[in-house]
C-alpha cells in the first residue's frame, strides 16, 4: 500500500527525534553518575588519606582478608587498614560494592575510582587555593606586619618571612634567636627543618611548654580557623574570633540546615559528607594545608626541601590512632572532644 513522501518524511523525523531524546537521556544519566562519584570523592583527601589512592587501601584490606589471622603488618600497613575502615565509614556504598564485585565489573569500577580520585584532588586543590588567601588575611589581622603578606603571592612566605618563618619553626627552637633564623634560612646541618618536629603554628597561642610538648598541641587559633573555613564556611571561621574554642562542627552543621530550610544557601562541607564529629585524619589534613599555606611553595607537592608532607601527615594520624596505652588514649580522646565541642 503506497504512502505519500511527506508522511514518510514525517515518520523518519519523528523516529530520529525519539532516538535523539533517548541518547540525551542516556548521556544525562551518565553525567549524573559521574557527578555523583566526583562529589563523593571530595571527602577522600579531607577525611581518609591525603596522598595514597584508594587502591592502596583496598589492596591492604584484601591482603588481610585473604590471609586472615596469619597476617603480619607494618606500621604503614596498619595505617592503610585504618584508612580503609575510615573510607568504609565515609563511603559505605563502596565497601558494599567491592564485596559483590565480579570480574566483568572491574572496568566499570576502575572508571568510578578515577572519578573519585578526580573529586578528591579537586577538593584538595580548592582548599589549597582558598587557604592561600585566607591564611594571609588572618596573619595580617593578628600580627599586623609592617609589610603585609600578599594573599595572592607566596614567594615571600616560608622562612623568608619573619611571621611565617616563626610559625613554621620547630617548637623546640627559638625563632627570636638570630642564629636560629640564620641557620634555618641557610639550611645549616644544625638547623634542618624536617617533618619530625612539630612546628610552632600547631600550638595554642603559638607558644610551647618545652617541659610538656603536648600542652596546647593542635589547639592553635590558625588551625581552628582553617578547619572551619574548609568544613563549614569562611564566615564561620570569622566567628571563631569571639570564642576561640573548638571547631563546633555539629553546631555549624545544624545552623546550616536551619538556614537551608528558610532560604537557598550553600550547604557546608560537613553536612554534605555527613560529618558528625571531628576526626584525626581531618585534623591532619587541615594541619598539612595550613603548613603548605605558610610555606613559599607555589604548587602542591609531597616534599619541600627537607620537609616531607606525607610523613608529616602520617605523624599526626599516628599520634591519634597508634597510641601506646590507655593514658595516652585518654589524652587523645580529650583533644578530639575539645575539637568537636
Amino acid at each position: 500500500m503506497s504512502t505519500s513522501s511527506k508522511s514518510r518524511a514525517k515518520r523518519r523525523i519523528a523516529a530520529l527525534e525519539e532516538e535523539l531524546a533517548t541518547m540525551r537521556q542516556e548521556r544525562g544519566g551518565k553525567q549524573r553518575k559521574t557527578t555523583f562519584y566526583v562529589a563523593q570523592g571530595r571527602a577522600i583527601r579531607r577525611l581518609v588519606v591525603l596522598y595514597h589512592n584508594l587502591e592502596h587501601l583496598i589492596a591492604e584490606n584484601d591482603r588481610r582478608y585473604e590471609f586472615r589471622s596469619s597476617v603480619e603488618s607494618t606500621t604503614e600497613q596498619d595505617r592503610a587498614q585504618r584508612g580503609y575502615v575510615e573510607c568504609s565509614r565515609v563511603l559505605p556504598w563502596l565497601h558494599e560494592r567491592l564485596g559483590d564485585l565480579e570480574h566483568e565489573d572491574m572496568e566499570d569500577m576502575l572508571k568510578k575510582a578515577n572519578y573519585l580520585k578526580k573529586g578528591a584532588d579537586a577538593a584538595r586543590g580548592d582548599d589549597t587555593s582558598s587557604l592561600k588567601e585566607l591564611v594571609a588575611t588572618w596573619l595580617n589581622q593578628d600580627f599586623r606586619p609592617a609589610t603585609l603578606i600578599k594573599p595572592n603571592d607566596k614567594h615571600l612566605r616560608g622562612f623568608a618571612s619573619d611571621i611565617c618563618g616563626g610559625l613554621l619553626c620547630p617548637a623546640e627552637w627559638d625563632w627570636a634567636d638570630e642564629s636560629v633564623r640564620a641557620g634555618i634560612r641557610n639550611r645549616t646541618s644544625e638547623y634542618i627543618v624536617s617533618e619530625n618536629s612539630w612546628p610552632l603554628f600547631v600550638y595554642e597561642n603559638y607558644r610551647v611548654n618545652c617541659n610538656n610538648l603536648e600542652e596546647g598541641f593542635l589547639k592553635s587559633k590558625l588551625l581552628v580557623l582553617a578547619f572551619k573555613a574548609i568544613f563549614t564556611s569562611p564566615s564561620s571561621a570569622r566567628e571563631t574570633e569571639g570564642d576561640g574554642y573548638g571547631a563546633d562542627i555539629l553546631e555549624n552543621s545544624r545552623r546550616a540546615r536551619r538556614k537551608s530550610e528558610q532560604t537557598k544557601v550553600k550547604t557546608c562541607v560537613a553536612s554534605i559528607i555527613n560529618m558528625k564529629k571531628v576526626t584525626p585524619r581531618a585534623i591532619a589534613y587541615v594541619t598539612c594545608q595550613v603548613c603548605f599555606a605558610l610555606s613559599s611553595v607555589t604548587s602542591w607537592r609531597s616534599v619541600d626541601g627537607d620537609f616531607d608532607y606525607e610523613v608529616f601527615w602520617n605523624n599526626i594520624v599516628d599520634f591519634f590512632e597508634d597510641v601506646p596505652g590507655p593514658v595516652t588514649r585518654r589524652k587523645v580522646d580529650n583533644l578530639l572532644e575539645w575539637w568537636t565541642r
